[in-house]
């Protein structure tokens, strides 16, 4: 017996966060088969360098290979230097500018320096798809070809929304997912690794796979995380990302500033805690035994450690602190006085001391902060900053009246004092 876990523990990682595996029972068949003959897994994921930096939402998919080498399995790291003059057409609703053989290489290098703050240098197997891509030749190409029709690829739900939308979709575009399925075949690999607009690619590797006589790989997708604002997908263009190489503070003020629920969608996608150590913080801060914005802090802290040290993680942190609780907070004199039955969600207990809960968009209105409820709903929903954390809950609870709560909505700042 290998010194590989158990299946059921391996799993335990493996399934955290990932939106679909196909299919599961492989997987576990995979893995149990592995532990008896003592032969890691090969695992793959594939990154075009069509950029030079790299975000965190690039680094779900990166977290999830960790997750595999911490189990000991064999992880490729692979850069997508030929697939890059393509472009992926993945989400894509006009042809991408081809980038040069120049750029590409030069993109490249900062993905691979990036890339071992989160893997182990040497235990990861970094390789680039021109080794097989270049030498495949256009016979080659043709052969990949014959495997797939035309009526198959416009199955892809954006080149089919391209087709009925009259949008040109380039010849090129179409080959795309036979290089990537091609890449599993070179590597021989277990498992394939992507998001879950990836789909079709993910698939096509396990036909070729099966037109070469191997066994084909698993695919374990995971979700297209959102970007800070919460809504969009994490985009450097949509400016709601947060660079792999940012400054520590600014790395730990921006994730303060997400809303309470998509932190924890962040705890479970960029970091290593296990799901259940999550639930069990989740409930903590449910039942009141956490402040939400102490969760928060620890989020932050663990994120910015990982990519830069203990060191800096605490320095972000009390800076933070001293700009936006200590500084800000005491800047603010415009208080307002809300009788906390005007604000307050179903009754209030009499004891002081007892917990209650309020209603976001009446504390806004109360304020004057919003003219409406409609109007304080919207905003509670696109995010209201509370005590320096930004929440989109309906209902926040406060203790010990009176109470002191520091709101802002947009350059908008008060404090207000609920009494009872």
């Amino acid at each position: 017996m290998s010194n590989f876990l158990p299946v059921k523990e391996q799993l335990d990682l493996l399934e955290k966060g990932a939106a679909e595996i196909i299919r599961i029972s492989d997987l576990r068949d995979r893995l149990e088969k592995s532990r008896q003959t003592g032969t890691p897994l090969r695992v793959k994921a594939g990154f075009d360098p069509t950029a030079p930096d790299l975000h965190l939402g690039h680094t779900v998919l990166m977290r999830k290979l960790k997750h595999f080498q911490d189990l000991g399995h064999q992880v490729i790291f692979l850069v997508g230097d030929f697939t890059a003059l393509i472009g992926d057409p993945t989400g894509r609703s006009a042809t991408r500018k081809p980038l040069t053989r120049d750029e590409i290489q030069q993109n490249a290098r900062t993905y691979t320096d990036q890339v071992f703050r989160i893997l182990g240098r040497e235990k990861t197997e970094v390789r680039f798809n021109s080794e097989w891509l270049d030498k495949l030749g256009f016979e080659g190409v043709i052969r990949l070809a014959a495997k797939f029709t035309v009526s198959q690829m416009l199955e892809r739900e954006d080149f089919h929304k391209r087709f009925q939308d009259e949008q040109p979709i380039s010849l090129h575009e179409l080959l795309y997912p036979l290089m990537q399925g091609y890449d599993s075949v070179a590597l021989k690999a277990d498992v394939e690794l992507g998001g879950t607009d990836q789909k079709f690619n993910l698939l096509a590797g396990r036909e070729l796979q099966r037109d070469f006589g191997q066994e084909p790989q698993i695919v374990l997708m995971t979700p297209i995380i959102e970007g800070l604002d919460g809504v969009q997908k994490m985009s450097k263009s949509l400016g709601n990302a947060v660079g792999v190489n940012e400054p520590p503070q600014e790395m730990y003020g921006k994730l303060m500033s997400i809303s309470d629920e998509l932190m924890w969608r962040y705890w479970t996608l960029l970091t290593d805690l296990r799901q259940s150590e999550i639930e069990k913080m989740r409930a903590d801060v449910q039942s009141g035994a956490l402040h939400p914005m102490e969760a928060k802090k620890r989020l932050a802290h663990t994120i910015v450690a990982g990519f830069s040290s203990e060191d800096a993680a605490r320095e972000a942190a009390e800076q933070w602190s001293r700009l936006f609780q200590q500084k800000d907070t005491a800047a603010i004199t415009e208080e307002a006085r809300i009788a906390l039955s005007s604000v307050a969600a179903g009754e209030v207990p009499a004891e002081i001391s007892a917990p209650v809960r309020i209603n976001t968009a009446k504390l806004l209105v109360a304020l004057g902060m919003k003219p409406s409820r409609t109007e304080a709903e919207k905003q509670v929903a696109a995010g209201v900053n509370l005590d320096g954390a930004t929440t989109t809950e309906r209902f926040i609870e406060v203790r010990n009246r009176p109470a002191r709560i520091v709101v802002r909505v947009g350059k908008k700042a008060k404090v207000a004092v609920i009494e009872a």
